[in-house]
């Protein structure tokens, strides 16, 4: 058999090897409520989220000073008032577009970013290889936390900059997953035998190499977005990140804090908000974990 339809042969059974792969991977989350559940209430939540202006039912700026701290279940405010008498229902509404955009944005950012200097030093190795993981090991020696202050520190408040070190963050993290993977790739067989029939670099890592190491990298990414919404709601609580009086959960969290002693009921909404989407995101991250690993 010539080396032309060996490599035919290996493309083929590879394809179909493929196809049976993530066949395997939809049965199993088909069979997994726990991350079912999660990704229904994550739909639910974005849905409304994104229909906040229809499903708000007041102004998430209009104070009033006479209806502040107004409890649960008040006539036309049925989550309260805050301290500035905004209705809680309209600022958790419009606050989680923030915080879901502060949480998710980064991570995709970092996903592109960084899964594509990671995929180019896993292939291509080398003193490429050596050049972007050193730099990569450079941004390990901070912690997460520490290295998010720090850049929000020096550049200051606000969304774009929150947005610009929480992606400092976890560029470096998603380099190394995307580097390990790819080098564990670059040498199976069928590589080799597209290397074998003359095909280009490019047509290797494009049809070979990508469609392998895409859905590990993703799932990687999705475990980072609660990290980044927690982070991101931290450097609002702090005064790094959205500047009053625009509505996000970490923010909401600093303002009420005040109010905890008198309704706290108040000052656990955002908090809950949080908990409950960053435990969504990591069980759901963990369920596709489990379902797109091949051992199972």
């Amino acid at each position: 058999m010539s080396a032309t339809h060996a490599a035919a042969a290996l493309a083929v059974a590879e394809g179909r090897r493929s196809r049976g792969y993530w066949q395997g991977v939809a049965r199993r989350l088909s069979r997994d409520p726990v991350t079912l559940a999660c990704g229904a209430i994550l739909l639910l939540m974005a849905l409304a989220l994104l229909l906040a202006p229809l499903l708000a039912p007041h102004d998430p700026y209009q104070t009033s000073m006479i209806r502040r701290l107004r409890p649960i279940g008040f006539p036309n405010h049925p989550l309260g008032t805050d301290e500035l008498g905004r209705d809680m229902l309209t600022r958790l509404l419009y606050g989680g577009r923030l915080s879901w955009f502060l949480g998710i944005t980064p991570v995709l950012i970092a996903f592109v970013v960084g899964g594509t200097l990671g995929v180019l030093a896993g292939f291509a190795g080398g003193w490429l290889n050596m050049a972007i993981m050193r730099t990569t090991d450079v941004f390990y020696a901070f912690p997460s936390v520490l290295l998010a202050v720090a850049v929000s520190g020096a550049l200051g408040p606000g969304v774009s900059n929150a947005m610009l070190a929480l992606t400092l963050v976890f560029v470096p993290q998603i380099i190394r997953v995307a580097e390990s993977t790819t080098t564990a790739v670059r040498n199976l067989d069928y590589v080799d035998a597209a290397r074998a029939t003359g095909a280009g670099p490019l047509t290797i890592v494009r049809v070979h190499v990508l469609p392998n190491v895409l859905g590990p990298i993703f799932v990687y990414a999705t475990s980072l977005i609660s990290v980044s919404m927690i982070l991101a709601s931290g450097l609002s609580f702090l005064g790094l990140g959205t500047r009053p009086p625009e509505p996000e959960w970490g923010l909401m969290l600093n303002t009420l804090r005040t109010a905890i002693y008198s309704q706290p009921m108040l000052a656990v909404l955002p908090g809950l908000c949080i908990f409950v989407t960053s435990i969504c995101f990591n069980l759901l991250s963990d369920g596709l974990r489990s379902a797109m690993d091949v051992r199972a």
